[in-house]
Parts: structure tokens; sequence; C-alpha cells
């Protein structure tokens, strides 16, 4: 008894296993109508995004099932979305046949009811192709659901999978109102303007870019400190007296100045992970820039050094300072001096330099522009972050050539001048140069020892006075 009670106790245990299994791996029984797929074309300009508040088409699919005939569908989505001038292109698929049902589409605000010529039977899939619907401008995760109709009424449709839309920005409705300018079209018709300039994807660019420039200028801004202290330390040791630090300086500097920065970046970011130092790829890029940007200044600064005339370093020696403070109070502040213009020119090159920290990954600005040019197929993104290197680089240009004009009218010995005396002072001036006149024509008649008067001429003839 105990036996058998056992044994039917395992074949329900069993049982249940394998109906577990069954239901585990089985698909469930479909419904009438299940919803294969809702889809939307991207309508983002130049890009894929679907952008809410802007006409796009929408894409439902439904297959019916066995034993089913469908006779009407209702697609609903959230509130804010609109179906009202739309048009609805009805497609049945069986297998790979194509047939096209005829039907009468009846738009009302965020629905849209479809009511076939005849029912859909069994097996067949069913496509709704809206063109011009639009999707909230607010945008989210869209959901399209609705009802449908079979031969038992009206029944519940399945929800589709969340089509994800993005909110209609500012920037978004500027980039409309240029897709409806004429202006606009005819200057994308020109072939190089349309690829290189055009005006939506130039003006969503600079809005784009901008988060990569902020970190290019980041990443240089910071680097630059370091490499001046790097390259002032570096270009001490090059003139140093001791051999060993003059060759240390000179190995650091040919090598950097001479091997191009692209393999040095790559040293750094790829070499130094095999050696288990893994750092954050913006303050790798950093000090890289700093090393890179040193080896260069460390020349600067030396040329600076050498240019101040030895009668400075004899002049201090005789007042008894040391070489120390000497090159400290008295050689270093006239090199920064001469080197202003040569550094603020460095400055701009690695600025620019920056660009190479893309090849490896870095989001700078070039890493912007690239993402942007494989997304929208055009090469305007380039042309947008040449123009935030130019918003640097102009004006830090102007500011070089001022300088430089300034320390070249100072070493012609120009510079300012004393301010002009005012009226009272010009007349104290003329009323002293006249006494002085007297007194000289005094001096002069009696040296010359006979009398001596204006108008008279020393030679017998009138005195020029």
């Amino acid at each position: 008894m105990r036996e058998g009670l056992g044994h039917k106790l395992t074949r329900l245990v069993a049982a249940c296993v394998a109906a577990l299994f069954v239901l585990a791996v089985l698909p469930a029984r479909a419904q009438a109508l299940t919803t294969s797929k809702a889809t939307a074309r991207p309508n983002e300009d130049g890009g894929t995004a679907i952008i809410g508040g802007l006409p796009t088409r929408l894409t439902w699919e439904g297959t019916v099932d066995a034993g089913e005939k469908v006779s009407g569908v209702t697609l609903a989505l959230s509130e804010g979305s609109d179906f009202n001038n739309s048009t609805t292109k009805i497609t049945a698929l069986e297998g790979l046949n194509r047939t096209s049902i005829q039907g009468e589409a009846k738009p009302n605000g965020s629905s849209l009811a479809v009511t076939f010529s005849e029912p859909v039977g069994e097996g067949m899939l069913i496509r709704l192709e809206v063109e011009g619907m639009t999707f909230p401008a607010s945008g989210g995760d869209i959901v399209v659901g609705g009802t449908y109709t079979n031969q038992k009424g009206e029944q519940q449709l399945q929800d589709s999978k969340p089509i994800s839309i993005i909110e209609n920005t500012p920037l978004q409705a500027m980039v409309n109102d240029l897709d409806q300018q004429e202006w606009v079209k005819a200057w994308n018709s020109n072939q190089f303007l349309g690829m290189f300039l055009k005006p939506q994807i130039l003006l969503t660019s600079l809005f784009s870019l901008f988060p990569g420039w902020l970190l290019c200028l980041l990443i240089v801004i910071v680097a630059y400190p370091f490499a001046i202290l790097l390259g002032l330390v570096f270009a001490l040791m090059k003139i140093s007296k001791f051999r060993i630090l003059r060759a240390i300086a000179i190995v650091y500097i040919n090598v950097l100045r001479g091997t191009p920065l692209f393999l040095q970046i790559y040293i750094m970011f790829f070499g130094l992970p095999m050696m288990n130092i893994v750092i954050d790829n913006t303050v790798l890029g950093i000090i890289v820039m700093a090393i890179n940007s040193s080896a260069y200044l460390a020349e600067i600064f030396r040329a600076g050094i050498e240019s101040i005339p030895t009668g400075q370093y004899e002049a201090a020696a005789s007042l008894g300072m040391s070489r120390m403070r000497t090159m400290v109070s008295i050689i270093l502040p006239q090199t920064v001096r001469r080197v202003i213009p040569t550094v603020t020119s460095d400055f701009i090159m690695a600025f620019k330099d920056t660009s190479l920290l893309s090849s490896v990954g870095v989001m700078e600005l070039m890493m912007f522009a690239k993402n942007l040019t494989s997304v929208s197929g055009n090469m305007t993104p380039y042309v947008a972050a040449a123009i935030f290197y130019l918003i640097v680089t102009l004006p830090l240009i102007k500011v070089v050539t001022i300088i430089e004009k300034r320390m070249a009218n100072s070493e012609r010995g120009g510079g300012p001048r004393p301010k002009a005396k005012g009226a009272q002072a010009n007349q104290a001036d003329d009323a002293a140069e006249s006494d002085s006149a007297d007194g000289a024509e005094v001096s002069l008649s009696q040296a010359l020892g006979a009398p001596f008067r204006a108008g008279t001429s020393i030679w017998g003839g009138v005195a020029d006075v």
C-alpha cells in the first residue's frame, strides 16, 4: 500500500515538472490579433531620432490568429498625438504574398479607426502604414494600443513595445523653421554647400559639440601650467653646468619634439594598461598634452634665457648676487617678458592638438564631430568644430600680434611720452627760456669787450636775434 502511494506521488511530481517545462518552452497562445511590432520612421534632420510634434510615419503590424477574422482595427496613442491630416496604407501579407486591402481610415485626434472592406482571415499579417501623423511634442516612451473587431465583437488590442520619442525643443523648432525657408532649400541644392555647410546640421552641431569644446578647453587649461613648470625645469637643466643634467634634458626634449604626438598618445593610452596602470582617459589626455608641450616650452625658455646679454650676469656678480638669485630675480623676469608671444603661439598649437585625443576615444570636440558626421552622413559637424577652434585661436592670435608690436616698439625706443603741459606751465617755460637768452647775450657782450644790443651784428651788420 505504501509503495503504491509513493509510486503515485512520484508520477504526480514528474507530471508537474513536465507541465512546467512545457509551459516554459512552448509559447503562449496568441490573441485573436497579436501585435507583431509598432515602429516609427526617424524624422530628425540628418539623424536617427523620432521627434515629437513633427510629422512621421507610424507602421503597425498584427497577426490574425487561427480561426479568427478581423474586420477592423483602432490604434490609440497617448494624449498629444495626432492622426489628423494623415493617410493610411493597408496591406495584408500571407507568407510572402502581399495583398492590398481596401478599407477606410478615420482619424480622430490621438486615435485612428481602420475598417476593412472584407474581414482579414487567419494567419494573415495586417500592416498599417500611417503617413503624416505626429507623436506628442513632450516626447517619452509611447505605446501603441487600441482595439480590434472580430466575429465576437470589439476586443482589446495588445500593447506594442514602447517607441522612444524625444522632446521637440526650441532648437528643433528653429531647425524646422530652417527646413521651410526657400533660401535654405536653394543653399542645400548646391552639392558643396549642402555637404559642408548645411544650415540645419550646422545649428544642431553647434549645440551638440559644445560639451566637447569645453572638454578641450579643460584639457589644455589644466595641462599647460604643468607644461610650463616642467618646461622651465628642463630648460634650466639643459643650460646647467652638470653634464648628466644636460644629457637628460637633451634626450627628453629631442625625443618628444622628434616624434609625433599621435604616437605618444598611443603609447600612453595603450602601453600603460599593459603595465597594469589604469588612468581615466581625460586625466591621461591632460598628462600627455602636458608632457608633449613641456618639450617645446623648454626650448622656448632656453632660447629666452640665452638671449639675455651676459652683461646682466656680470653686473649681478659685481653686486655679490649668487647665480641662483641672479636667475630668479634678474634673468627669468626678462625671459618671461620676451617669450610671452612664443608661449601664446605654442598654447594655440596645444589647443588644436587636443583633436588627436579623439583617436583613442576621448570625448573631446573632434570626437563629437566624428560621431555626428557618421550619423548624419554630412561633413558640416567638422565645420562646426572648426568654428569652435577659431573662437579660441583668433583672439589669441590677435593678442600675440599686439604684444609683439609693443615689444618691437619698446626695443626701438618707442613707448609713452610725457603728458602735454598746461598753458601756464608753457608760459613759465617760455619766460625761463627768455631769461636764459638774455643772460647769454650779456655774457657774450662781456666776452667780446664791447656793447652788444639786439639787432646789431658783431661784424657791423644786423644781428639775427
